[in-house]
């Protein structure tokens, strides 16, 4: 079903859908649906607008299919009761004197995105839940890998944090850079929304929390956790208090209003890295180092439960919106979903092949999630009754490092990574008939002479060039990992370089690295001997 029938007008304010009217846009003729992207010149010609792809000779724009996925949230904000929100109505959870608009049935099935194939296991799952097409890379002058990120209310704007303590404000629309300020005088660690959405929390490296306006205006600041860093922030359902886990073993409960400490949970036997409170009930769930997930009653101070899943340091933790599934994510390259009700575990998902650092549900779509690895692989996961546990769609270089956080945009529609590259990097879905990530394991499909593609292992000698091979900051190696596809890594004790990757990949490897451990050794000889015939010259003066 084409969606075009179900654009506004002409000269309608795109406000009301989330878009920006001030922005020009252009129709795209192939599946009649409005995309957005940067300001398009009359006088520009069609090389900056598209450029083709010589390998697959289709065409590569920058668009974003902002508008479909603007009227489900929209749908979503308008006809649903808002039940995450009844703390913020005047006089209790009541809703009497409150209307809200119900739309017709007739016209529900006309407020979704289109649906496209792509699960597995049969599973028919919605178009923009994988978002595999890269849409923008974004840097600040001031490079720093970022920390944390978080979309403003609304979803109009993306703040990022990054590791000198540093504010940076996106568009969330065109993707162009608005402002960049000092917010912490050490490195971001967290940042969370309150329900309500009138304030922000952050935290950082030096025990330091911070409240600030939508408006990113500064309002109080809190010392805590004996100076020691602060991994994570979340508000309870009410808004009321706010929870904060540290490197000092503790979990604290905090009175929002009142600015202080109400509580100290402790129980974890080392750095506690990750903390969420439940969307529903006065349940906290921790991470730490100890391996150990627990579930805490900030009331009482007493630990619920203890799970003993992960055999490695437990990175994050991420309630469902449902509140009846906890997802963990560890260092020991698994992610495990636990049905809480029945205190048992679902399923353990096996696709990262390096820690697991970041987890994220889909804000539509309860069954989907995201989850970033250390290698900066992204991969997209369906799972419930009707999904699978194996990755639904993988982006293995999504980043060169590690990718520290992740968010969705409140509409589902757009994805915000935010690497220890020093890149902030939006992705948004396909465009229609092409399967980018979907059907492929980011590897070439047998290469020009039908390889094999079977992931091998390799090492190849470096001898006294580790650090040429490394490069400055990780640059070199990491331009020849992006360039090669494949994951590389330097044991600097045995002085060799581990490859993983095909056979005609690995092969590629060691004769660039080959070529490169030539140049730098003729390079040492020819300064030796330059160095010996100068130095008998210059003694003859």
């Amino acid at each position: 079903m084409s969606m075009s029938r179900h654009l506004p007008p002409p000269h309608t304010d795109l406000s009301a859908y989330g878009g920006s009217s001030s922005k020009h846009h252009a129709r795209d003729t192939n599946n009649n649906n409005f995309t957005y992207g940067d300001e398009i010149n009359d006088d520009d010609d069609d090389t900056n607008i598209a450029n083709k792809d010589k390998s697959t000779g289709e065409l590569k724009r920058r668009c974003i299919d902002y508008h479909t996925p603007s009227i489900l949230d929209v749908s979503s904000r308008l006809y649903r009761k808002p039940n995450k929100r009844l703390h913020a109505i005047p006089g209790g959870s009541g809703l009497a004197g409150y209307p809200y608009i119900q739309c017709h049935t007739n016209y529900l099935r006309h407020m979704g995105l289109s649906w496209g194939e792509g699960g597995t296991g049969g599973n028919v799952i919605p178009s923009c839940a994988f978002l595999t097409y890269c849409a923008h890379v974004t840097r600040a002058k001031n490079s720093n890998p970022v920390m944390c990120l978080s979309w403003t209310p609304g979803g109009r704007r993306l703040l990022t944090g990054n590791q000198e303590g540093e504010f940076t404000l996106w568009d969330g629309v065109n993707f162009s850079f608005e402002l960049i300020m000092s917010a912490h005088d050490t490195s971001f660690r967290s940042m969370a929304w309150s329900h309500n959405q009138n304030y922000l929390l952050t935290s950082d490296s030096g025990g330091n929390i911070k409240y600030w306006s939508p408006s990113i205006a500064p309002v109080q600041s809190l010392d805590s956790h004996d100076g020691q860093a602060i991994h994570g922030l979340s508000f309870s359902p009410s808004d009321t208090k706010f929870v904060s886990c540290g490197d000092d073993a503790t979990v604290r409960v905090f009175d929002w209003a009142g600015h202080r400490e109400e509580r100290k949970l402790e129980g974890h036997g080392w750095d506690v890295k990750t903390v969420a409170w439940h969307p529903r009930s006065s349940v906290i769930c921790s991470g730490s180092k100890d391996n150990l997930v627990k579930l805490w009653d900030p009331r009482t101070g007493s630990c619920l439960s203890t799970l003993y899943g992960h055999k490695n340091t437990v990175t994050k933790v991420a309630w469902n919106d449902n509140g009846n599934w906890l997802l963990t994510a560890s260092r020991d390259q698994l992610i495990k979903l636990y049905d809480i009700r029945a205190m048992r575990e679902l399923c353990s998902l096996k696709g990262h092949h390096k820690e697991v650092t970041s987890i994220a549900w889909h804000p539509v779509y309860e069954t989907v999630f995201a989850s970033g690895g250390m290698d900066g692989t992204l991969i997209y996961w369906n799972i419930g009754p009707k999904g699978s546990e194996e990755p639904a769609s993988k982006i293995p270089f999504a980043h060169d490092m590690a990718i520290w956080d992740m968010k969705w945009h409140p509409a589902g529609h757009l994805l915000a990574t935010g690497s220890n590259d020093r890149q902030t990097k939006f992705w948004a879905r396909n465009r229609p008939g092409t399967k980018h990530g979907l059907d492929d394991d980011g590897l070439d499909a047998g290469g020009i002479d039908g390889a094999s593609n079977e992931i091998l292992h390799a090492e190849m000698e470096l001898g006294n060039h580790v650090g040429i091979v490394i490069g400055r900051r990780g640059a070199t190696i990491i331009a020849m990992q992006r360039q090669t596809k494949t994951k590389m890594h330097v044991d600097q004790i045995r002085r060799v370089l581990q490859i993983e990757g095909t056979a005609s990949q690995i092969e590629t490897v060691k004769k660039r690295v080959g070529a490169l451990l030539e140049r730098v050794s003729s390079s040492e000889n020819e300064e030796r001997g330059l160095g010996g015939f100068g130095g008998g010259g210059f003694g003859g003066f």
